[in-house]
């Protein structure tokens, strides 16, 4: 992986919508061969999917959104990797991270409701041998997310004048 391949990389993170050829533009190579280098980042799954980020809020859709907290025993030969395993299989799980302090693992998971995802701590998660305790926190509100500020109130900067 060269330059190229990192500017590639970091446009289609800004923006996966751009086409080669605008691609090809802002970096200064041919079409052909951002085609080429994306194909290439694809097959060795540096790239692994191409996100859309959606305000489901403003949509009208409840989204519930949990960070998991999960203290586990790690296991012989596997440490914590089995473990994660299982629980990211799970479809409302959207994240799970190996942390550093108080717990070992993080998981973020969405659901309908505040009780759905409270039964997918009860009934899935903390029912997983090796998981010795669970602390679930709700968000409340999202300000941003992907590095995306979802409500930018843009200030009025003009000075104001009076009599």
């Amino acid at each position: 992986m060269d330059e190229k391949d990192r500017e590639i990389l970091a446009i289609l993170q800004n923006n996966s919508r751009l086409r080669p050829e605008q691609i090809a533009a802002m970096i200064g190579v041919d079409q052909a061969e951002v085609e080429d280098r994306v194909k290439e980042l694809e097959e060795k799954r540096i790239i692994i999917k191409y996100h859309t980020l959606i305000n489901w809020e403003l949509a009208g859709e409840e989204v519930v959104s949990a960070l998991i907290e999960v203290k586990v025993t790690p296991q012989r030969g596997s440490g914590f990797d089995n473990i994660a395993e299982r629980i990211y299989r799970f479809p409302e799980v959207k994240a799970v991270y190996l942390m550093s302090g108080r717990y070992d693992v993080s998981v973020l998971i969405e659901g309908k409701t505040m009780k759905e995802v409270a039964l997918f701590v009860a009934m899935k998660l903390a029912t997983i041998e090796n998981v010795q305790s669970t602390a679930t926190h709700f968000v409340l509100k999202k300000y941003k997310q992907e590095g995306v500020i979802l409500e930018d109130k843009e200030k009025d900067r003009r000075l104001v004048i009076s009599p």
